[in-house]
């Protein structure tokens, strides 16, 4: 018998190099993307979707995550005694009913190893997956996880992946579905790692979310160990396959950009889009862009 996933695991371990030198001491999940870290839009999308137990696969120099969603009675106190009331709206996402967890990825062994750190907290039951670096829908307004719990349910899936449409000459960059059929949902036939153009099967790629039942796990322990000894999750979804579990694919809709900040100009064109969309800055930042913009040409 299947159950609804009620419990995410955000990996959240890697070190963010290409984000140098502003992730020397501070993850690059805890960039700020308009208002709030990238990883706070994370949570409160799978909050949406009734997720309120939330594992983060961390590793060092991680601890702000940890901080961020902690309850700061000192800082609250101080708001009310400096006259600040009015800026406690902005820390409403502390007292949800969300419970979080943390463990570290002690060693960094790639995306599969982070999420078999996961096991003795899934334990049997099915959960998702979601990077902590990767914003889906403006302010992270997407139901991808909703839909993609559906077909899980539906189909009594080993697993439904999220993917995104791009660019045939930049699909070298990403895992690329084989799908079974053409459409919104469809059964994946195979992965490909990092296709180039002329041989990728689709332009569908791996776009950061994922539903899996437990299976996975003695699938990721099966998987073997790649380049940099890391273990890769889509090695284990292919093993899956191998193994007739089913593997489904659901696409992003047209409306649901992925804003995966893994390097500085995905970053800065997030945070300026999300800065454009604030309701109470936007105006004001367009306008200055819009001076700048004509300072540079004229």
């Amino acid at each position: 018998m299947q159950f609804s996933p009620k419990k995410a695991v955000i990996p959240a371990a890697g070190i963010g190099a290409r984000l140098l030198p502003a992730t020397k001491s501070q993850p690059k999940e805890m960039l700020p993307v308009g208002r709030k870290p990238v990883v706070q839009y994370v949570v409160e999308e799978l909050n949406r979707v009734g997720m309120n137990k939330v594992l983060f696969i961390t590793g060092p120099g991680k601890t702000s995550i940890e901080n961020h969603f902690d309850i700061n009675q000192n800082l609250t106190k101080t708001l009310r005694e400096t006259g600040k009331e009015e800026l406690l709206v902005e820390l409403e996402f502390e007292r949800t009913v969300t419970q979080y967890f943390f463990t570290r990825q002690r060693q960094l062994m790639g995306l599969g190893q982070a999420v078999l750190c996961a096991e003795p907290f899934v334990v049997d039951k099915p959960f998702a997956v979601a990077l902590g670096d990767s914003i889906i829908g403006q302010n992270s307004k997407s139901d991808i996880l909703k839909r993609m719990i559906k077909v899980f349910e539906e189909q009594k899936a080993s697993a439904v992946v999220a993917f995104e449409k791009v660019k045939r000459e930049e699909v070298h960059l990403y895992g690329i579905a084989l799908p079974k059929e053409e459409g919104a949902v469809f059964e994946v036939s195979d992965l490909i790692e990092k296709p180039n153009a002329q041989e990728s099967p689709s332009t569908l790629a791996i776009a950061a979310r994922y539903v899996f039942g437990p299976e996975i796990f003695q699938a990721l322990k099966k998987t073997k160990h790649g380049k940099n000894d890391e273990i890769q999750l889509t090695d284990a979804i292919r093993l899956l396959i191998k193994e007739s579990k089913s593997v489904y694919g659901v696409c992003l809709n047209e409306n649901e950009n992925r804003y995966d900040i893994g390097n500085f100009q995905a970053y800065f064109r997030a945070f300026t889009k999300f800065a454009l969309e604030d309701e109470n800055h936007g105006p004001e930042l367009r306008v200055y862009l819009e001076e700048l913009l004509n300072e540079y040409h004229s």
